[in-house]
């Protein structure tokens, strides 16, 4: 299976938490089957036939230097290359993830190059695991039993839960290309509205808005400050980062206009949609940016308090 059937822009938002919670590191195989660049392909061979595995690593000093797939070994058997070192045969043009990345990017790879493992690295780019579509799945399942646990331990405990109109107000640091911690403001912010029994509508709505905004300062910022209050019927979030400031603001508001690079939409990013999703959902809704400084969003979203009328 090279394909997940669940994708970060869709699906039950438990799911999608899950997703952003969880890191590659917790659905990765470790240690790692691999060979050396010096061992023949008949090597590499017998090793995918012992473990039963298509694809074999090929690293030296923990270093990934490339990959030999099942269909390399097919390859160098009808040329008869097999007593061939690995090393000079291998693919090494190698599509990699981070262990510290969101289980939630694993899955837009595999969506996206169709391939069917992943190695994956450290901060010091050394090859600690590999991940394939049936990993996540299973260990998104797992997660998911241990949510519903969760859940009905604490229904439990409670009556249903009616919207609670205290304060709340929270604030998060958003770093540069911090994609280790990127949706973590966001899922914080889902989980004290959930709390509070807000509907699950207007949640959704906050959830979208604060994410997009969060992920548009990790990928396009030099780093700022999500914040967010709610109470009285009305919850309001501000985005807020340091640079490098938006030249254009009518045109970054047009859906389908990025400045993202290559390798940002690699990741699965970068597709010109971050504001204006931000503002389909929001109620009101205002931007302020100049070049050279830094952006300043603001936008509200308003819910409907026990007891009271729609606002």
């Amino acid at each position: 299976m090279s394909h997940v059937p669940i994708s970060p822009d869709s699906g039950p938002q438990v799911v999608l938490e899950l997703m952003y919670s969880l890191k590659v590191r917790d659905a990765m195989s470790s240690p790692v089957i691999a060979a050396g660049p010096e061992d023949s392909m008949r090597v590499v061979q017998y090793m995918m036939r012992d473990h039963g595995i298509t694809g074999i690593p090929i690293v030296e000093e923990r270093k990934l230097l490339g990959l030999v797939s099942i269909g390399d070994v097919i390859e160098a058997l009808d040329r008869g290359r097999m007593g061939e070192k690995a090393g000079s045969l291998m693919t090494k043009t190698i599509i990699s993830l981070e262990e510290d990345m969101p289980l939630a990017f694993a899955t837009t790879y595999f969506n996206r190059y169709k391939f069917g493992r992943f190695p994956v690295l450290d901060k010091e780019s050394r090859l600690v695991g590999i991940v394939c579509a049936s990993d996540i799945i299973r260990r998104l399942l797992v997660a998911m039993n241990r949510e519903v646990e969760r859940l009905e331990a604490k229904l439990s405990d409670r009556s249903a839960a009616t919207a609670s109109d205290s304060l709340v107000r929270l604030d998060f640091p958003v770093g540069r290309l911090d994609f280790e911690k990127a949706g973590s403001a966001s899922s914080a912010i889902k989980k004290a509205l959930k709390e509070r029994g807000i509907d699950a509508e207007t949640v959704r709505r906050v959830a979208v808005a604060s994410y997009e905004l969060e992920m548009n300062q990790v990928i396009h910022s030099a780093g700022g400050r999500i914040s967010c209050q709610a109470g009285g019927g009305r919850i309001s979030i501000r985005a807020e980062d340091l640079g490098p400031g938006i030249a254009d603001v009518d045109e970054a508001m047009r859906e389908g206009y990025s400045t993202a690079n290559e390798w940002i939409r690699s990741l699965g990013f970068g597709a010109g949609m971050g504001l204006p999703n931000a503002k389909r959902v929001a109620d009101e809704f205002a931007i302020s940016s100049k070049a050279g400084t830094g952006t300043v969003v603001e936008l509200a979203i308003l819910y409907r308090v026990a007891g009271e009328g729609s606002k």
